[in-house]
């Protein structure tokens, strides 16, 4: 493989992780509106698109293994095609909870709401935009901006303790509730979890720049 061609691959693969993650940023904004609006429709559309975020991980890892294959990449360009593979990975993984939450919302249909719903639109807000930036620090190279985000998802998991406390209060006060606070609780586990592997994608991109791997946040759930 001429190496005009290789880099240009290489630019392109990234390019596809950022496509993927545009992908993963519309399901969580939609499976939110699906929740928040009773909107089964798109609930169902949410979940049926998760199988093109899976096609889309295995062609970018396809692609990843080609270019290791057909020459042996630099060390830091290696640091990049090893950084693609574990992001992709991630990605995935937050497609699957944005389409769990969908399911949720199928789930609770048009029961009564349980109250409205505040905080959990505040988490997958925040998460989207950690994605966003995290995946922005990848394709500049910017280890400084992936180190900043982290300390964001603590915003996200105090999100979610008071969401899992106010929850478990309505649970308490009224068995009749469970059923549907449990719901939400998993929603609220779903983006918390979200913002957890946005620190990976973060740890990666700091690998991927200084060659050095830094478990930078330690979750507690």
């Amino acid at each position: 493989m001429p190496r005009e061609s290789y880099h240009r691959n290489l630019r392109e693969l990234q390019d596809e992780v950022l496509v993927m993650g545009s992908m993963i940023e519309k399901a969580l904004e939609r499976s939110m509106q699906a929740l928040k609006g009773r909107d089964l429709d798109l609930a169902k559309l949410v979940i049926a698109d998760d199988q093109n975020v899976n096609k889309k991980r295995f062609e970018i890892e396809e692609k990843a293994l080609d270019i290791m294959s057909c020459q042996a990449p630099m060390a830091s360009d290696l640091r990049i095609l090893l950084a693609v593979l574990f992001i992709v990975t991630d990605l995935e993984r937050m497609g699957d909870h944005a389409a769990g939450n969908a399911k949720i919302a199928l789930m609770i249909g048009n029961e009564p709401p349980l109250k409205p719903l505040i905080d959990l639109p505040r988490m997958n807000d925040k998460a989207i935009d950690m994605l966003h930036r995290s995946l922005n620090a990848f394709i500049t190279n910017d280890a400084e901006a992936a180190r900043v985000i982290v300390p964001e998802d603590d915003e996200i998991d105090n999100l979610y303790d008071q969401v899992f406390r106010e929850l478990l209060t309505f649970m308490m006060e009224d068995p009749r509730t469970i059923t549907r606070a449990t719901r939400l609780i998993w929603v609220g586990h779903n983006l918390e979890r979200t913002g957890d592997r946005v620190t990976n994608i973060c740890e990666r991109v700091v690998f991927m720049v200084t060659g050095k791997m830094e478990e930078m946040n330690i979750s507690t759930y």
